[in-house]
This record gives structure tokens, C-alpha cells and sequence, in this order.
């Protein structure tokens, strides 16, 4: 079984951007865990209103059933918010031995890159409740500020991973 890395963190953080690099630079593939969320769950957000727990579980479930499939055959990095611990615990009952980069996110550093993002569901309105919701991992396999070049941050990444 190959390697499955969560890069986790508040919307805006640049988990996309960060999973996509550290997939490719491990010759794995990346999954973007928005790409899992049902229409609906796009649709509630759009609007500028927060999921609830009842709405994330059944999309953790595709995301966890995905890279656990994905793993077979290649080492996974994918990108999710998993902003509380159960989620977490949840996606780690899916995927064992799933290993979590959490990106930590200074508010305005995200705040300046939500306001130059388009073309994207996840409103700039949201970010307060990313994080009153966000329980920052006591125990993530490594963590890594984003206030850096993108090639610094997978290489920090790496060295750990």
C-alpha cells in the first residue's frame, strides 16, 4: 500500500496548490477533496453558508473510499479542509496511516489570497467561520507555515514525508 498525505487547512490556504506540487514531486497523484463534495454541499457554500456535520459526512466517505483506492497503485497527496478532529479521525478510520500536512495560515495571508482567487465556490465571507471551526491538529506529521514560497513548503515537506 502507498503513502497517503492529507494537506489540510483553512479554505485559501493553498491546499490545492501545495497537494498538486508535493503529488508531483513524490510521483504520486493528487486528489482535491472539493472535487467530492455533491452538488448541493457546492451549493450551500456558494451561497455563503457553512456546511453542516450532516452534510460533510457522506463527502468524507467518497474522499476516504477514493484514496484508498488511488493508493493501490500510487502514493496519494489530497487536499481537504478536515478543520476539525473528528473529521480528521474520521478520514483516518478510512485511510490508515494517512499522514497530515497542515498548512498553518496567518488570517490576513489567506484573507489577500481569497480576494485575488476567482472562479471558485468558496466566498471570502466564509473565512471567519474556516476558522472558529478549525482545531489545529495537536499531533499532525508535520506543519508548515504558508507565508513562503510554495518550492520552500514542499521541500519542508519532504524532508519530513
Amino acid at each position: 500500500m502507498h503513502p497517503a498525505i492529507m494537506v489540510m487547512g483553512v479554505s485559501g490556504c493553498g491546499k490545492s496548490t501545495v497537494g498538486a506540487g508535493l503529488a508531483t514531486a513524490i510521483g504520486g497523484c493528487f486528489l482535491d477533496g472539493d472535487d467530492f463534495h455533491p452538488p448541493q454541499n457546492v451549493a450551500r457554500m456558494a451561497a455563503g453558508q457553512p456546511l453542516t456535520d450532516a452534510m460533510r459526512w457522506p463527502w468524507l466517505d467518497a474522499l476516504g473510499q477514493a484514496v484508498q483506492a488511488a493508493r493501490q497503485n500510487v502514493p496519494v497527496v489530497f487536499a481537504c479542509s478536515a478543520l476539525r478532529k473528528r473529521y480528521r479521525d474520521h478520514l483516518r478510520a478510512a485511510v490508515p496511516d494517512l499522514r497530515i500536512v497542515y498548512l498553518d495560515a496567518p488570517r490576513d495571508v489567506v484573507l489577500a489570497r481569497l480576494a485575488q482567487r476567482q472562479g471558485h465556490f468558496m466566498p471570502a465571507s466564509l473565512l471567519d467561520s474556516q476558522f472558529a471551526t478549525l482545531e489545529i491538529p495537536q499531533s499532525p506529521t508535520i506543519a508548515v507555515r504558508i507565508d513562503q514560497p510554495v518550492a520552500e513548503i514542499i521541500a519542508a515537506i519532504r524532508r519530513i514525508v
